[in-house]
């Protein structure tokens, strides 16, 4: 009888080592799981960054190009009516004509006083620059979001190719992702049509 209690004692000791070791793997195959779903959700949160800055550009080139063509056409306007109102005297006959080409000529140049005051230095550069201060922060902003998401793939893909977790992977379908790569032709840098006409 003292033969089957120490038995039954090693049995117990037995299952309780199993049941550990079982308990064990339990909780590792877990953390790599939970691991390897945390790194896929910040692999997805990081290309909503990207988005996110495409999204600032496409919505802030369009309204910053607009309002440097603004600018220059209101100086461009400016400009025309002082030429304009310039060749209308130097043709113009009669005192009448030459009159009202002054007039014309008055009224450009007081346009142009006001531009002046408004715009102590020749805005349009002003304005072109600060459009090009805005492309370069908007692309620094998408190249920084971009290196994140890559190096966010470069750990869950390390991650679903190392043991254990690339049992969970093959098991659960967790894939390799892939990286940022830049379109064909990125290499070639983009121009800004800055021309006043339509």
């Amino acid at each position: 009888m003292t033969l089957l209690l120490k038995g039954g004692e090693f049995m117990n000791k037995i299952l309780l080592v199993i049941l550990g070791a079982v308990a064990l793997i339990v909780v590792v195959l877990f953390g790599a799981y939970n691991g390897l779903v945390t790194k896929n959700n910040a692999i997805d949160g990081a290309w909503a960054q990207v988005e996110t800055q495409y999204q600032r550009r496409f919505d802030l080139i369009p309204n910053l190009v607009e309002s440097a063509k603004g600018v220059m056409q209101q100086e461009k306007d400016v400009f025309e009516a002082i030429a304009n109102a310039r060749t209308q005297y130097g043709g113009a006959k009669t005192v009448d004509e030459k009159v009202g080409a002054a007039q014309n000529l008055d009224s450009a140049l007081s346009r142009l006083l006001v531009i002046v005051e408004n715009y102590p230095q020749l805005r349009s550069s002003e304005t072109v620059s600060k459009l090009m201060d805005e492309l370069a922060g908007t692309e620094n902003r998408i190249a920084v979001e971009r290196r994140r998401f890559n190096e966010l793939v470069q750990d869950y893909n390390l991650s679903i190719k190392v043991v254990p977790s690339n049992l969970i992977a093959g098991l659960f379908g967790f894939r390799e992702r892939k990286y940022f790569q830049p379109s064909t032709g990125a290499e070639v840098a983009p121009k800004v049509d800055l021309k006043t006409s339509p």
